[in-house]
């Protein structure tokens, strides 16, 4: 079974960072991708950033360069560092991982990350 820890959220003054953990465990396979997305309320769980196996990295066009996503394989952890944050970052933020050769994803259980003066 897959078991997914999420650590890192919290509350922010505009222009700060924080810093996003997430530690999967339970494949016996690994993970092709692993990665961010988040959701405000009343929206969308949007891409934040994932790392894919033999891709690379792909960010959702509101992050592109104050967002860094990056992975170690052999731990199976991610993180996300998050610098200059605006408040519409404000959202519950999820970590989810692909299962590398069966495709099915898993999400955590999400932590909040609120941006705000």
């Amino acid at each position: 079974q897959v078991h997914i820890v999420e650590s890192g959220g919290g509350l922010v003054q505009p222009g700060g960072s924080l810093r996003l953990s997430c530690a999967a465990s339970g494949s016996i396979f690994g993970f092709e991708r692993m990665g961010w997305y988040r959701q405000a309320p009343g929206k969308q769980r949007d891409l934040v950033a994932v790392i894919t196996t033999g891709i690379g990295t792909t960010y959702g066009d509101s992050v592109k360069g104050r967002f860094t996503i990056s992975r170690d394989t052999a731990k199976n952890t991610v993180v996300l560092q998050m610098n200059s944050l605006k408040p519409e970052d404000t959202a519950v933020y999820y970590c989810n991982v692909v299962i590398r050769w069966s495709g099915s994803d898993y999400w955590g259980q999400g932590t909040q990350v609120t941006v705000s003066s």
